[in-house]
């Protein structure tokens, strides 16, 4: 899956376009490198989020096309804030 839809997919970022920018922008690294939109999201990876002065760094524990916004958070485990 592609790394802005699971950005969304998993609600850590609300809209797909906003993860795109995200991405676009380096505010997007997945396992210490700055990520493309386009990067293609595998079980394992570590993505870590620059919103401001604040880092939240995840683990990726399930990649999955859909999930109810109550199960969004078990497709991921936080590392680091």
């Amino acid at each position: 899956m592609r790394l802005d839809k699971y950005l969304k997919v998993s609600r850590l970022i609300k809209r797909r376009t906003l993860a795109n920018e995200a991405c676009d922008n380096g505010l997007v690294t997945v396992n210490g490198k700055p990520a493309r939109a386009s990067y293609d999201v595998k079980t394992g990876d570590q993505i870590s989020l620059r919103f401001g002065v604040r880092t939240i760094t995840v683990e990726v524990l399930s990649v999955q096309e859909t999930v109810r916004q109550a199960d969004a958070s078990t497709l991921y485990r936080e590392i680091g804030r």
